[in-house]
């Protein structure tokens, strides 16, 4: 999965704090990948770097010692059947259920229905994941992952040692409350990129990575700062943190080559036998890191309509303040009238 985290990551917005999650968003497109056929499903693998069965969701969801929850739910139209050997691939996703939603006639229940299950599974940490007016009558199916993750540093940092230092981001120097500890961790450095990583319970590590600028490693940086890792005494220093972030994945992974699968020639017959399109898809994800180790909690809504439907949002046009008014023949370029209105 660091191809496809890293790859999508370089194709998000940059600017500010940002935080998600690869494996909230693989799960969802993993969903939908297991009821795509053709170049649809050719397209959502490609991206992914393996097929549904091989991303290893199910064995991820499983950690000894840390807090994990996992929802993949298949949100679908009441009345449209969804396909017997789709319902068994989806009960290989860990937390896996198939639920009907009257989208038709109650479209705003049914956007209560989903973001009430996302914030049991996040354990209240997202919310309003659907905004308002985001599900609609047509709308025929919303995949959704939720995910929430509590764990241990393996070794807590002592809070007295916590204290104020300077911290450089864009917006100038400023001191922000930053943790210590020295000891053996695992230390690399590659291609001006430096990381140290910590340890938690469960099996799971977090990596703290500086590089050259605000960027992301690549793929085979990542790659070679993993291979490079070595346990060296380090005097470290690290900011207690917070994020959370909002964002729409439907143009990054347009920009990733999952092009089909939002156009009529989408194929999602595995899923269900109507036509259905992916309209877009929502993320979002918060994580918060301080001396006794770290929770964070995502969702990701893959909102599928009929296909070839037209869900574009209109483009407002007010006509509020002075206008122009040009009436004309194109075929001749004739102008008849052309007129500056500034009192209706």
């Amino acid at each position: 999965m660091y191809e496809f985290a890293l790859n999508l990551d370089g194709r998000l917005d940059a600017t500010g704090n940002r935080v998600w999650s690869p494996y909230s968003v693989a799960s969802a497109l993993g969903l939908a990948a297991a009821g795509a056929r053709g170049r649809t499903y050719d397209e959502l693998v490609r991206a992914l770097g393996a097929a549904p069965g091989e991303l290893r969701i199910a064995e991820a969801a499983t950690l000894d010692g840390a807090e994990i929850a996992v929802a993949n739910t298949l949100w679908m139209r009441e009345g449209l059947p969804v396909e017997e050997a789709y319902e068994r691939a989806v009960a290989g996703f860990p937390g896996a259920a198939v639920r009907h939603a009257d989208f038709g006639g109650d479209a705003e229940g049914a956007r209560r229905a989903v973001n009430a299950e996302v914030a049991k599974t996040t354990r209240e940490l997202i919310r309003d994941l659907l905004p308002p007016g985001s599900v609609e009558a047509q709308t025929t199916a919303i995949i959704v992952n939720a995910l929430y993750l509590k764990a241990a540093w393996q070794r807590v940092f002592a809070k007295g040692d916590t204290r104020p230092a300077p911290f450089d981001g864009p917006g100038g120097r400023r001191r922000v409350p930053t943790m210590r500890r020295t000891g053996h961790l695992p230390y690399a450095d590659a291609d001006g990129w430096r990381m140290v990583t910590l340890a938690a319970e469960g099996g799971v590590v977090a990596d703290v990575l500086l590089g050259p600028d605000e960027s992301a490693p690549s793929p085979q940086v990542l790659r070679r700062l993993y291979d490079a890792a070595r346990s060296v005494k380090v005097e470290l220093s690290v900011p207690r943190f917070r994020v959370e972030s909002q964002t729409s994945l439907t143009d990054p992974l347009r920009a990733l080559g999952v092009t089909t699968a939002f156009t009529r020639d989408a194929d999602f017959s595995g899923i269900t036998a109507e036509a259905t399109q992916i309209d877009r898809i929502e993320h979002k994800a918060v994580l918060d890191a301080d001396e006794d180790g770290f929770e964070g909690a995502a969702a990701t809504a893959v909102v599928m309509v009929p296909a070839g439907l037209d869900m574009s949002r209109p483009v407002e046009f007010r006509v509020d303040r002075p206008f122009a008014v040009v009436v004309r023949h194109p075929a001749t370029e004739a102008v008849y009238f052309l007129a500056h209105v500034v009192e209706p």
